[in-house]
């Protein structure tokens, strides 16, 4: 059981082919578990809603494997999905949010779900259902919004989750608020979002499925549009293969025949100068990327950020460090914690440090 004035909460994180849990006490993880979803599961669903009822059946008899009971929990907090544009904060699942996470684009992403199970278990016990930074945040700049294109706005979509968790843990370890600093923070993973943080909102940041920003191991990132336009019109592409081009074939995998970076390092381990080049390349435009969000911030920064799980890679962020160090100082967290994040946002409101916010569609 909880000790005396500490918070006990379930975290729940759907993926496209798992489901992560974790049972938090305060901020101390009391036990983290994954189910994997084979793909012959997952496909006698028609759709990412009708997996509900499975991924919940599964995470209460996890619950109650490990002797625990659903009354243990003061809050169910779940990962936030594609809602409609937010600010940064935690959530308060209400009918609104429920609607658009089982409707139109939000209910094509896995992400969706842990809003969805969060709400129905809550309800049973009585206590709030709670979501954190979904990637939608949206704290753009009005300067930022314009893409030189009339009818084609620029989004915020990007890894908000771990951006603002990181950004969090750099401003404490740095004996400051975040809300207080200013910082660079690039998330380095499938999918590379690089954002500028002025004062806890993210006031610019490249669009992690469009196509914006740098190449990643899976994306094309930004690329001249003439030649794009007459690939689409060549007759050689449909429409869907394409968008699958740009978002999950294109970029260190179109080069290189893998997304695995470690694959990358291994083969300029044996000699391979094109590995060489294609990973530095990929440094380049992310260094390229921090100094755009350089210029946002006026050139006042207090620190670079890197994360997610490229950051593991030395060599990566030494090619980084090499080229932005003299802006700020450089500060590395590898890897992304999400049920931790999820983990901090709830236990933020419970102790009363921040207000849960009202989702209005």
């Amino acid at each position: 059981m909880s000790e005396k004035n500490a918070y006990r909460f379930l975290v729940i994180n759907p993926g496209s082919t798992s489901t992560k849990l974790g049972v938090y006490q305060d901020e101390k993880l009391e036990l983290e578990d994954i189910v994997r979803h084979s793909r012959n599961e997952i496909e006698k669903y028609s759709t990412i809603v009708e997996q509900k009822d499975m991924r919940r059946t599964l995470i209460e008899k996890l619950i109650a494997d490990y002797g625990l009971n659903m009354s243990d929990f003061d809050a169910i907090v779940g990962r936030g999905g594609l809602v409609k544009p937010i600010d940064s904060g935690v959530y308060s699942v209400n009918e609104r949010m429920l609607y658009d996470l089982t409707h139109s684009t939000a209910a094509t992403h896995a992400s969706s779900l842990g809003g969805i199970i969060a709400a129905e278990i809550a309800k049973t016990i009585g206590k709030p259902a709670f979501v954190v930074d979904p990637i939608v945040v949206d704290e753009l700049d009005p300067f930022a919004r314009l893409s030189g294109m009339p009818g084609i706005e620029r989004r915020s979509v990007f890894h908000a989750l771990n951006q603002k968790a990181v950004a969090r843990r750099c401003a404490k370890d740095m004996g400051k608020k975040y809300e207080d600093c200013r910082f660079v923070v690039a998330h380095m993973g499938g999918g590379i979002t690089v954002g500028a943080h002025r004062y806890g909102r993210v006031i610019d940041v490249n669009d992690g499925i469009a196509g914006e920003g740098p190449f990643t191991p899976e994306r094309s990132g930004g690329i001249p549009a003439e030649p794009i336009i007459r690939m689409c019109f060549s007759g050689a592409f449909t429409e869907t293969e394409m968008i699958n081009y740009v978002t999950r074939g294109g970029g260190m995998s179109a080069y290189l025949g893998t997304n695995d970076l470690r694959a990358c390092e291994r083969l300029i381990k044996e000699g391979d100068d094109y590995a060489d080049l294609v990973l530095e390349s990929m440094a380049y435009q992310v260094s390229k990327e921090i100094g755009a969000m350089v210029a946002v911030l006026d050139g006042r920064v207090d620190a670079i950020i890197l994360t997610g799980g490229l950051a593991h890679s030395n060599r990566f962020t030494g090619a980084i460090k090499n080229r932005v160090s003299l802006i700020a100082p450089v500060n590395v967290y590898p890897g992304e914690d999400e049920l931790k994040a999820l983990a901090e946002g709830a236990l933020r409101v419970l102790r009363g440090e921040e207000k849960a916010k009202e989702y209005l569609g």
